[in-house]
């Protein structure tokens, strides 16, 4: 407790310090500073309001229960052949489904998305796999963007080469395909896995990498492959 209100105090006292009475002609301050390995009240302040903020974005998601009531709400207000992966859906019944599902996938039923994906059909309808497919992707990069932000030390959208360590090291543990390795070669699997990403993705050598890049490339996604049981042992 003493060491809280000491930080508290030192930190009261150099915000009225830094603060400056407002004025017209002065540029308000725009940029604030990561908090420094000494300043522990302000890492601690930054470190929980990302994480309720990250906790907050992970409620929005769309979970796997609700994936297959939006599958079965496609294939009911679509039309055509009797196999479900082959049926249509047109516009006006993509948007009774959107406004259905208006809370938590509103932002992925939009009339651009199905302009996107009706590619010329005569009928102006578009195959309800395709749509479920871009919303299954989208669910999953929002997903994996979190994971990946949890370990981002800075919250500032980037990953150093231990952050990234970390992270594979602690996915490992759930990758089927990686169940005969070796605990004593995890270490060495992670940083290999790591040198790689930061090979492609680090052309500048600045130590660490965008999660957005990271996101982007395809080799997350043969990492996040393992986690099928019956992917072929070369794929390993």
């Amino acid at each position: 407790m003493d060491l809280f209100e000491k930080q508290l105090s030192q930190w009261k006292t150099s915000s009225t310090r830094a603060s400056v009475p407002a004025n017209p002609d002065r540029v308000p301050p725009f940029f604030y500073r990561v908090p420094t390995d000494d300043e522990i009240l302000r890492q601690k302040l930054r470190e929980e309001a990302r994480a309720i903020f990250l906790q907050r974005r992970s409620r929005n998601l769309v979970d796997h229960d609700e994936l297959k009531e939006l599958w079965i709400l496609l294939d009911k207000h679509s039309e055509g052949s009797a196999s479900s992966d082959r049926r249509k859906i047109n516009y006006r019944d993509f948007m009774k489904v959107a406004e259905v599902y208006q809370d938590k996938c509103k932002s992925y039923f939009k009339p651009s998305l199905f302009a996107q994906l009706v590619e010329g059909d005569p009928c102006g309808q578009v195959p309800i796999i395709s749509i479920f497919n871009y919303v299954m992707r989208k669910v999953w990069l929002q997903q994996t963007r979190i994971s990946l932000s949890l370990y981002d030390a800075t919250g500032q959208g980037y990953l150093t080469e231990r952050d990234m360590e970390n992270y594979i090291t602690d996915l490992i543990p759930t990758l089927p395909q990686l169940g005969g390795l070796e605990p004593s070669f995890h270490n060495f699997y992670a940083c290999t896995a790591v040198r790689k990403f930061f090979f492609f993705l680090d052309p500048m050598r600045a130590g660490r990498v965008r999660i957005q890049d990271v996101l982007s490339c395809s080799f997350l996604d043969d990492l996040l492959e393992l986690r099928d049981e019956e992917l072929p042992k070369e794929a390993q």
